[in-house]
């Protein structure tokens, strides 16, 4: 069933107990809130986290029922949210029924950050697309979505370490061959650190064997490669995904 633009309403009632208001429609619904364990397995090259946290994404973003807006807490909104929402794109793409449902749950919540102006979150809400369409076997849309993330994350601000190197491994993902080797050289010009150079040698030798396929942080750096996630604090936290990586390309 294809969800309805939404039509603000006032209210200044309480959202009955165990439900939630809207922040974008002040409809009510029931939404849990999701609390991250602690990954017990190491990343993927492009910081997907390891199980048991990998499999939960379900619950990473609640969804309004009415209006269809989805992020982390619905309860709070962006500047301008509402009427992105409101508008033709928003309302095709919650209602798109080729796309599975929980990546379009994803797809919405980039699409507001990006309609809002928050051009690395939102890369990193359709990389988190691209990863339920590899859950779904889904490779086409895999493909397609790491590749407007890598465009969201270069359309921002400057990027950081973390960021540069989550595009090379979205581009070698998405078979965009060149491009990922291209990307590899500009940062290999900077000499970054250890640990960096590290995980681009690795990136470098599976574009060179043009290999797509998923591989982890284990697989580029030495043991111990498993830290705790800044998404076991707060998945949807402040800055990027998992800025702890940063964190810890610089110690080393």
């Amino acid at each position: 069933m294809a969800l309805p633009a939404p039509q603000p309403r006032s209210s200044t009632r309480r959202a009955a107990p165990g439900e939630i208001a809207c922040a974008v429609c002040q409809a009510e619904s029931r939404q849990v809130t999701f609390r991250a364990g602690a990954p017990e397995q190491a990343p993927d090259l492009d910081l997907r986290p390891g199980e048991p946290l990998r499999s939960t994404m379900g619950h990473w973003l609640q969804q309004c029922p009415r209006c269809g807006y989805a992020a982390p807490d619905i309860r709070q909104a962006r500047p301008s949210a509402a009427r992105v929402v409101a508008a033709a794109p928003f309302r095709s793409l919650v209602n798109e029924a080729t796309h599975p449902p929980l990546s379009r749950r994803f797809l919405a919540w980039a699409h507001v950050l990006e309609e809002t102006g928050a051009m690395h979150e939102a890369a990193e809400a359709m990389l988190q697309a691209a990863w339920t369409a590899d859950d779904l076997n889904r490779q086409d849309l895999a493909l397609l979505w790491r590749l407007e993330a890598g465009a969201l994350w270069r359309s921002g601000p400057g990027l950081d370490q973390e960021q540069q190197v989550r595009v090379v491994d979205a581009l070698r993902r998405a078979e965009a061959w060149d491009g990922a080797a291209d990307a590899i050289d500009a940062m290999l010009a900077h000499n970054p650190p250890e640990a960096v150079r590290q995980v681009l040698a690795l990136e470098g030798r599976l574009v060179g064997a043009n290999d797509p396929r998923r591989h982890t942080i284990a697989s580029a750096l030495p043991p111990p490669a498993r830290r705790p996630h800044a998404a076991q604090q707060n998945i949807m936290g402040r800055g990027s995904l998992f800025g702890w990586l940063t964190r810890w390309f610089r110690r080393r």
